[in-house]
């Protein structure tokens, strides 16, 4: 079965054509109009577009990648394939929506120190319709694999984040047409740059757990040696690991000591059956070690 980024690629590839079309109208309108509130978005849609295209080429590769070692097709130096690119680019893109985010904001705090504020109201309440347009269009494209990929979680959420600041900044354009309050759209900007910070933040926890190896959440490793350690003939578990792969992926490894009156083959279908039925493991590498031979050299890293 196709992993899940690769599954939903074609509603990736829908969602980047539009929102890389929009995001050079918008930039030309929030320099034509001097709006921070529609520069910000535009820096947000930018991140959208580099977010997309890196999840979009993390996922070719991956899948490339994957069928070679599906099908144990030689695959160079990639042993693992190229799985991690995903959270990769949604840790890259955590970094890119902490830099717009903390941009908008100063340049808010500097209009206003300034006193700098002049927006043309009607162009910016057109393009701020247009691209809560594009982004709702873009939003309904991604939800279906944000659940199921990281790097498709990245895009959704940022878009999800430009959609609510394109619903704010027309509000914003729509004040300021009416009432001439040019001050909206610098506090606007400071809004959107806030908005964005706590996903930001979220995401970029969520791939540094995966990057830096981590235990899934959910899969307590103490447990894990517990239940490995109470399966019929197992006399200890050491060099136990439990990480994520990419999106979906979780694996695992451990050594398994065994009394020498219980078959390996069948300590080994236990202990696979185990990590698969309660913690969804589904690929686990279990060394098995009679009680005789003694224990395997340790590591002391």
């Amino acid at each position: 079965m196709a992993r899940a980024g690769a599954r939903h690629r074609p509603r990736l590839v829908v969602a980047l054509v539009l929102v890389a079309t929009f995001l050079v109208v918008e930039v030309v309108a929030a320099f034509t109009t001097g709006s921070l509130a529609l520069l910000s978005d535009a820096g947000h849609m930018l991140t959208d577009v580099v977010g997309l295209a890196m999840a979009l080429a993390a996922i070719g590769l991956a899948n490339r990648y994957g069928r070679r070692l599906a099908h144990d097709e030689p695959v160079g130096r990639h042993t693992f394939g190229v799985y991690r690119l995903e959270v990769l680019a949604a840790f890259v893109n955590a970094l890119l929506l902490a830099g717009v985010a903390t941009f908008v904001v100063i340049e808010a705090i500097r209009r206003l120190a300034d006193g700098s504020v002049e927006v043309q109201g009607v162009p910016m309440l057109v393009v701020a319709a247009l691209g809560l347009a594009v982004n709702v269009v873009a939003a309904v494209l991604l939800r279906p694999g944000a659940g199921e990929s990281l790097a498709l979680e990245g895009a959704y959420l940022e878009v999800v984040a430009d959609t609510l600041a394109s619903v704010a900044v027309l509000v914003g354009a729509a004040v300021i047409t009416i009432t001439g309050w040019n001050w909206v759209d610098p506090i606007l900007g400071a809004a959107i740059g806030l908005l964005i910070l706590p996903r930001t933040v979220r995401l970029g926890l969520q791939a540094m757990r995966i990057l830096l190896q981590s235990a899934p959440p959910g899969i307590d490793p103490a447990e894990v040696r517990l239940h490995l350690s109470g399966l019929p003939g197992v006399t200890g578990v050491h060099d136990l690991h439990v990480w994520t792969l990419t999106s979906d992926m979780e694996s695992a490894s451990a050594h398994l000591t065994v009394d020498d009156a219980r078959s390996g083959r069948e300590v080994l279908a236990l202990a696979r059956r185990l990590l698969e039925d309660r913690y969804g493991i589904d690929h686990a590498t279990i060394q098995i070690e009679s009680t005789s031979d003694g224990d395997c050299a340790r590591l002391d890293w």
